[in-house]
């Protein structure tokens, strides 16, 4: 059985300071220490070996009991962390004033228990940490009861009773709210943007929900994000990306207002600029995009904005909104030039970078290339998102993917190879479900091109081709396709005998000035 790399992957995950601070943490330690010579073994491997380790411990007793050993330093290492990071999360610091209330109440020093109380509540309160707000309550009713048995009777218990009440309406308000959430973001992972009627009733059912619908539902600040968030999500899937912005503006504005909050939820502050950044390059507002993408770079290191997740976060947010920003301006050149600092990028990341992320770098690149006019470049990122077997991430990505390697293959006079490509992606679709006229057009056309030598033949080919493009794209869905790849430039570029990304810059220039 293949050893396990998890405490391989926590000791990478370490930064400088943290294993430092393990170091001095382990010195406090009585006893033999061979923990550490393992955990100096394995941070000089850059691929887990166990084979090694036990060749250079060979001598040594310890090695008889790897197994146990790993999992003691991996716990030691986990304990270190928890107290090294005590101080750095509003939940670490309530966590610990909780902590200390209970040993102190078991004390019976019940003065110097609400002193701690009460300066974890107004934390708590602060924060909207609910969830501690309500366990905190908890030990005041106890202290409550003990100052009572010694015959102090200046707290109101009915206030008490009264802010427990408004503590779990806020709770169940902010727990209905994640539900909501959950339900929408689930629709855009699997498939990206909506297009089925199914998908289509999901998005109306959640956008018709009183606490979305209504007004002032929202009994916090935190739940007024989520509910401005999935609002902000409802009008993308409707492609109404002007009232789309509008809504995470607005969630970004409420976060930046409340910096305690913000510091708190780091993660929601950089995929509401994710969708910023993106519903501004849809309406074409590229200079305030690319403001938006150089403050995001900037998030890292300032509070609450720490960690190598945040890194990750931010990393693929700014790069792909940088190369979407590239792509829907014409600018391939400037994309490709993107490409090592992104390959990079991917390769520190390493399993902090999700599967969705990886896939759509793929197919940015891709699309980098081909506007490039680098077409074997542009079909080995194509490949690399067709030969993953995801079965249920991004459909929409694969989708595009199979339809682009028409082209990509047509562009590189792949004619005999085309005619197997076609009845693949058609069978694909098909088991899908997922085959509307404009992909059926498409497939269609490049099976017909590839079969014409006539150069006018070809042109006249490629007008009926938009004549029909045009037509269909009345239908909003089926103008999906352009959110992937401008299939319109391509075929305007064959029209007019143009390079592509002349053909999208142009276009993107004539968008801008309406």
């Amino acid at each position: 059985m293949k050893p396990s790399t998890e405490l391989f992957d926590l000791i990478k995950s370490l930064t400088k300071s943290e294993k430092r601070f393990f170091k001095l943490h382990s010195s406090l330690q009585s006893g033999d220490k061979n923990y550490l010579r393992i955990f100096d073994a394995i941070d000089k491997q850059k691929v887990y070996e166990e084979d090694a380790i036990k060749k250079q411990f060979a001598k040594e007793t310890f090695i008889r009991h790897l197994p146990s050993e790993k999992n003691h330093l991996y716990k030691l290492i986990l304990k270190a962390l928890r107290a090294y990071h005590a101080e750095s999360s509003v939940s670490g610091i309530l966590k610990q004033e909780i902590k200390n209330i209970e040993i102190l109440y078991q004390k019976a020093l019940y003065v110097e228990c609400n002193k701690l109380l009460h300066r974890a509540k107004r934390t708590a309160r602060e924060n909207e940490r609910f969830y501690y707000l309500f366990e905190l309550l908890s030990w005041e009713k106890m202290l409550l009861e003990e100052a009572y048995e010694s015959g102090e009777f200046t707290k109101d218990l009915d206030a008490l009773i009264e802010e427990e009440r408004s503590v779990i309406e806020k709770l169940r308000n902010l727990a209905s709210y994640h539900i909501l959430y959950s339900k929408i973001n689930y629709v855009f992972r699997s498939g990206g943007y909506v297009r089925t009627e199914e998908e289509h009733a999901m998005v109306q059912e959640i956008s018709d929900h009183p606490l979305i619908k209504g007004k002032n539902t929202a009994l916090s600040f935190r739940a007024a994000t989520i509910c401005y968030y999935t609002q902000g999500f409802c009008h993308w899937a409707k492609r109404d990306w002007r009232t789309s912005l509008e809504k995470f503006l607005r969630v970004k504005e409420i976060l930046d207002e409340n910096p305690l909050i913000r510091a708190d939820l780091p993660k929601r502050y950089i995929r509401t600029m994710h969708y910023i950044i993106n519903g501004q390059i849809e309406l074409r507002d590229l200079k305030s995009a690319r403001d938006n993408i150089a403050l995001l770079r900037k998030l890292p290191g300032s509070k609450g904005f720490e960690g190598l997740n945040i890194e990750a976060q931010v990393f693929v947010a700014s790069y792909l909104g940088e190369l979407r920003l590239l792509d829907r301006s014409g600018e391939h050149v400037q994309a490709i030039k993107l490409a090592d600092d992104i390959l990079q990028g991917m390769e520190r990341m390493g399993p902090r970078l999700h599967k969705e992320h990886e896939l759509e770098f793929y197919f940015a690149l891709a699309c980098a290339h081909f506007g490039g006019g680098e077409m074997n470049k542009a079909l080995f990122w194509l490949n690399k998102v067709l030969n993953d077997n995801e079965p249920t991430l991004r459909q929409d990505i694969f989708t595009y993917a199979r339809l682009f390697n028409l082209v990509v293959h047509y562009e590189l006079g792949n004619f005999d190879l085309l005619e197997y490509i076609v009845r693949s992606t058609q069978r694909f679709l098909n088991k899908r479900q997922r085959a509307y006229q404009v992909e059926v057009t498409l497939i269609d056309t490049v099976k017909k091109l590839a079969r014409i030598t006539d150069p006018e033949m070809k042109r006249k080919t490629f007008q009926d081709l938009r004549a029909l493009l045009t037509d269909l794209f009345q239908d909003a869905n089926e103008s999906m396709v352009l959110k992937y790849f401008d299939v319109l430039a391509w075929v305007d570029s064959h029209i007019e005998e143009l390079a592509f990304s002349e053909i999208v810059k142009r276009s993107a220039t004539a968008k801008g000035k309406k």
